[in-house]
């Protein structure tokens, strides 16, 4: 008998008894449905996050900020410990964060592989006025380093030599007077605007600068776009502004630093162990978002796991199934072996059985999860999640969709040994005398 003969008796036979049947089907549905919606899951929101990665920068930059210095924070030690202004660290920030020095980007700069260093410093700017001369409140502005990670509606990203801004979405009812909300609002009219923005000195005079309007920017989920982005010379234009008018020459400081280095996937550890031995801390982009990942495939994996329980409940309907169906036909199979039908065969018969349950099952759950995983996914992002851009919630791997039909089929497959099992050792003579 031909696998092809095998195949089309063995679904023939499944369907004897088709409410059973389908009800064992209906088992490996569930299980299928729940994997095929968690993997596309797991693969949709890291495509999105891959997609961030991708935005911020260059795979050879690396983030270097004030390291946690374990003996200053009280860890391991017996008692407090005297202060030593010699020893005290770098400048502080706000409420006291440390922050870099001009040594310590001079340090970071000597170091091997090292071919550019960018420090980062915020800016805390009052408003921003338009040509009608509404200033509207700013709580803050995004850092130029995050630019090329940002979606836009319309336009373009600032010129990093030229005073240049973006404004979000959520501002353009300010530009476009006839529009109600800003998802009515037209982009366009934003763009090539001219606006002040001010900034409060260390004298406590607002001084402005002068900047034109060349993108309108999307929010997605870590908050880029969410602010206006000025162009790196507007930045360091305001943030000279916010330095002066100090009667006393303030040094200067740094909240961080992006560093370009020349092999960065060689000499990564190498280099996080000499910023360590300076007192710093060097992170790249995957550090970052590892643990995001990590969370994001913890969910994952405990979400298939109840899937996988569900499976595991349908291997023993698919053992009741077809132990059932060799006790209703053990004449059958004595007159099957009666007639020169072997022990192989026979087992392999009522495993096709059990296979071709495991072949209807799964592809009924793979094709209705990734069929509502995707309509999901396109109302939500079309719809209450609009305004996140670029948000990915499932996207469909081939790969693991192949790999959840072969997990079933092999799950269906050793259920089905059993029964196989006991059919195939069934004496001729005793079967075809049962009643």
């Amino acid at each position: 008998m031909r696998a092809v003969d095998v195949a089309g008796t063995a679904l023939s036979n499944t369907m004897r008894s088709k409410m059973r049947t389908f009800l064992t089907v209906i088992a490996i549905v569930i299980g299928a449905f729940t994997l095929t919606l968690t993997s596309g899951i797991g693969a949709g929101i890291n495509r999105y996050v891959d997609d961030m990665v991708a935005g911020f920068g260059e795979t050879d930059e690396m983030y270097v900020m004030p390291g946690a210095d374990q003996q200053a924070m009280g860890g391991g030690q017996a008692g407090p410990q005297e202060y030593d202004a010699g020893e005290a660290g770098g400048p502080s920030g706000s409420y006291g964060q440390s922050m870099l020095s001009e040594e310590d980007i001079e340090s970071i700069s000597e170091l091997d592989g090292v071919t550019a260093v960018d420090p980062i410093v915020f800016v805390s700017p009052e408003y921003l006025e338009i040509s009608d001369g509404t200033q509207y409140a700013l709580d803050g502005l995004g850092v130029p380093a995050d630019a090329p990670a940002m979606e836009l509606a319309a336009g373009e990203t600032p010129d990093p030599e030229a005073d240049e801004i973006t404004v979000p979405r959520s501002w353009l009812t300010a530009f476009d007077e006839g529009a109600e909300d800003a998802e009515e609002a037209d982009p366009q009219a934003a763009i090539g605007e001219t606006v002040d923005v001010g900034v409060r000195d260390m004298a406590q005079e607002v001084q402005t600068v002068e900047a034109t309007v060349v993108g309108v920017s999307e929010e997605d989920l870590a908050g880029i776009g969410s602010s206006p982005m000025p162009s790196q010379a507007l930045h360091e234009e305001l943030h000279e502004l916010q330095s002066s008018g100090a009667q006393v020459e303030q040094e200067e400081s740094y909240a961080q630093a992006v560093i370009q280095v020349e092999d960065l996937a060689a000499q990564e550890d190498e280099l996080k162990s000499e910023l360590a031995d300076e007192g710093l801390m060097g992170m790249t982009l995957d550090d970052m978002l590892g643990v995001v990942r990590g969370i994001i495939n913890t969910v994952t994996w405990v979400l298939s796991g109840f899937a996988l329980i569900a499976l595991l409940a349908a291997s023993f309907g698919i053992v009741n199934t077809l132990l059932m169906s060799v006790q209703e036909r053990t004449r059958e199979i004595g007159l099957m072996k009666a007639l020169g039908m072997s022990r192989g065969r026979v087992f392999g018969l009522f495993s096709m059985e059990a296979v071709m349950i495991g072949v209807m099952g799964s592809v009924i759950g793979v094709g209705l999860g990734a069929g509502v995983g995707l309509a999901a996914n396109a109302a939500l992002v079309s719809g209450p999640l609009s305004n996140v851009a670029g948000l990915t919630l499932f996207a469909l791997a081939p790969g693991a969709l192949i790999a959840i039909i072969a997990l079933i089929l092999v799950i269906a497959f050793l259920a089905g040994t059993l029964p196989a099992a006991r059919a195939a050792q069934k004496n001729p003579i005793d079967a075809l005398r049962y009643e």
